[in-house]
């Protein structure tokens, strides 16, 4: 891999988690947007679950080896990857976070969830980009091996997102 690219992914990697990180922890810091954000975690619960049907349709067509529609689909998927982080910042730039109001079983469930969940969207991001890397620079052994990793993650991640959507939807404002 060349060693531009290499920095370019280390340097989104970091840059990614610190930002997210930044406005959680000093909420409406850039007071980006008005009071039409409160509706963004649904939009971006929307992202999510396409972006899920995006990769289970990505593996089918690489499956059945119509390469074209996984290029399609993969691409989709990472677009929607970058909106969802856009408006997710956004959103987390403008409002305050939500406190999880469940009680009991349910509660362990949400923040077990909910902590895999950000581990794994900070763990994914160089692989996707990597991956993303092989696959348009034509290096698909590459990319296949790197994918076994990024793969699972990256549906995990589109899956938790919108199961974690719906645990705490009740509790927003």
């Amino acid at each position: 891999m060349e060693k531009r690219i290499r920095y370019i992914i280390v340097g989104c990697s970091i840059a990614v988690p610190v930002i997210v990180g930044f406005l959680i922890y000093q909420p409406v810091a850039a007071g980006v947007a008005g009071d039409w954000t409160r509706s963004l975690p649904h939009i971006n619960a929307a992202i999510n679950a396409t972006t899920s049907l995006l990769l289970l349709a990505g593996w089918y067509f690489i499956k059945q080896k119509e390469i074209s529609n996984h290029r399609i689909t993969m691409l989709s998927a990472f677009l929607l990857g970058c909106v969802f982080l856009v408006s997710y910042i956004i959103y987390h730039s403008s409002v305050p976070s939500t406190s999880f109001g469940g009680e009991g079983y349910i509660r362990l469930v949400y923040y077990s969830l909910l902590i895999s969940h950000i581990i794994l969207a900070v763990a994914v991001v160089p692989f996707v980009l990597i991956a993303l890397y092989f696959a348009l620079s034509g290096k698909i052994d590459n990319h296949k091996k790197i994918v076994k990793i990024t793969y699972p993650l990256w549906l995990y991640v589109s899956i938790s997102g919108v199961l974690v959507y719906y645990l705490i939807r009740p509790y927003y404002g």
